[in-house]
């Protein structure tokens, strides 16, 4: 048997982790878990989609009869572990501000319980989501296929999940929830984003969606739709500024067709039609349709 000097490697792995630790000024005290776990998240979500659609993305064998039940369990179930890992986000951040320990768990478990009220009010979301898609898309056979199939629902499920957790103060949970989206899709949506009812990504691989871009309702996006930052201002340290509005804002009933790509904090007006590849970094009047050829018609600076 081969001699790899297992030993070895164990200890100068711990001395980098070591190293490490003592940069990020982290204890080296002995103790559980410090983080949320992405398997954890993983599981937490795939209960809440089987809550939020029990006979679409539940257990293959469930009956209607047994719905509830089905529902009140895994909702419970997912819950609990949500709680858990709220704690432990709250906990890290609350490692330099000494909070006693029922403090932390009082707002982990209001968070949770907001969070668990809101879910009605988002699966009406996801229903208007998954109707737009429908309605969107002329190869859509039936909303089914929509739930089932379309890679922009299924980044719309994660992100309204993800951006209710971002509200209550939990933004590093609803990060990894939006993450295991865009593993899953290609589609980059901040869990910040603030994004209307009945929303379509149509296609949806490369798209890229802000913090703190702000959309609609009846918002229609194409592939590789970039809905980003145009600069990143700096403080007198050198260090950049965090939490500045610097994404678009759309309008509601909006297309912004494939390979579009919007920068700044410029306003999309109402039923504004983006075509595709074109490069915006100004307000577009509602109503207007811009093209590569009226860009390339128009004044220097203007579209």
């Amino acid at each position: 048997m081969a001699n790899f000097e297992v030993g070895e490697i164990v200890r100068a792995l711990r001395g980098v982790r070591d190293e490490w630790r003592d940069l990020q000024k982290r204890s080296r005290e002995p103790g559980g878990r410090e983080f949320p776990s992405r398997d954890a998240l993983g599981r937490i979500v795939e209960g809440l989609k089987g809550a939020l659609f029990p006979m679409r993305l539940g257990p293959t064998d469930l009956r209607h009869e047994s719905e509830d039940f089905y529902v009140g369990h895994t909702l419970d179930a997912a819950l609990q572990e949500l709680l858990g890992q709220a704690r432990l986000e709250l906990n890290f951040n609350a490692r330099h501000a000494s909070l006693p320990a029922h403090e932390i768990e009082a707002q982990a478990t209001e968070a949770v319980r907001q969070f668990a009220n809101a879910l009605p009010a988002l699966r009406r979301l996801l229903d208007s989501d998954v109707l737009a898609a429908y309605q969107g898309d002329p190869a859509a056979r039936s909303v089914d296929e929509v739930l089932l199939c379309y890679p922009g629902v299924l980044a719309m499920i994660h992100h309204r999940l993800a951006h209710a957790l971002y509200k209550l103060g939990l933004p590093l949970l609803a990060r990894i929830v939006a993450e295991l989206s865009h593993g899953q899709t290609g589609i980059d949506i901040h869990p910040g984003a603030v994004i209307g009812a009945s929303f379509f990504i149509d296609h949806g691989t490369g798209v890229v969606i802000g913090e703190t871009a702000v959309i609609g309702e009846r918002v229609r996006v194409y592939q590789a739709v970039t809905l980003g930052a145009k600069r990143f201002p700096i403080d007198s340290e050198g260090q950049l500024k965090k939490g500045l509005p610097r994404h678009p804002v759309v309008e509601d009933e909006v297309v912004i067709y494939a390979g579009a790509t919007i920068l700044g904090r410029v306003t999309l007006g109402r039923g504004a039609t983006i075509g595709g590849n074109v490069w915006i970094t100004d307000d577009v009047a509602p109503g207007a349709s811009v093209t590569q050829a009226s860009l390339q018609k128009a004044p220097r600076g203007g579209t």
